[in-house]
């Protein structure tokens, strides 16, 4: 199966991912990570990627769909994760489009609300494994002195995780993404759930919907 995991930034689509592939051997396409990948593969993909980049400028929803449809030629039949992707309605037309040339269909999409004060005092403060990504907060769950997921003793935080750089990005998902909500609604393959409970009791929601 295909899926969407749709969110605000903060609301665990990447922790949920992770545990997606850990679980059912899906594959998780991640469009930072494809580019970053793509940026230094020496492919002609990549260096297209890598001149636009090197120029400052936005990769245009052409080279990620192409990006895309690359990983999608992966025969897996456990399915893949869209993660960061799409953010728009043109992206969601794109994907949409993409999925039928290639004889694939998207599932399920679920969307993980949250409510924004809370999602900013979960981010204010967080920090990651540098190895496997694994999520920590200095309040719920401090860094330990290693990674108990991988055993590294590297972690890191994200520059704009505090409270004005977070409430930005907040509002470029209500203006560019929360819009997919009803897109997807309308074609009868979203579900919401709420993405501020405990990681396995969110984990155990998204696999019910999966069963489904």
């Amino acid at each position: 199966m295909n899926i969407i995991l749709l969110g605000p930034p903060g609301a665990g689509k990447g922790t949920q991912a992770r545990r997606l592939v850990e679980e059912h051997g899906m594959i998780q396409l991640s469009t930072g990570d494809m580019l970053r990948a793509a940026r230094t593969s020496g492919t002609d993909m990549g260096k297209r990627v890598a001149a636009v980049m090197d120029a400052g400028n936005l990769v245009t929803d052409e080279i990620v769909i192409g990006l895309i449809e690359e990983q999608l030629s992966i025969d897996n039949s456990k399915g893949f994760i869209f993660d960061g992707f799409p953010r728009t309605l043109g992206q969601a037309d794109a994907l949409e489009n993409l999925l039928n040339k290639i004889n694939k269909q998207l599932n399920f999409v679920i969307e993980m609300k949250v409510d924004d004060d809370a999602l900013v005092s979960r981010i204010v403060g967080r920090s990651t494994c540098d190895s496997c990504g694994e999520v920590y907060h200095n309040v719920t769950k401090p860094e330990p002195n290693e990674c108990h997921m991988c055993g590294s003793k590297i972690f890191k935080s994200r520059a704009d995780d505090n409270e004005l750089s977070l409430k930005t990005r907040l509002m470029a998902y209500y203006r560019d993404t929360s819009p997919l909500i009803g897109y997807y609604y309308a074609k009868g393959n979203l579900y919401s759930i709420n993405g501020l409970q405990d990681i396995n009791i969110v984990a155990e929601k998204i696999g019910s919907i999966l069963n489904r």
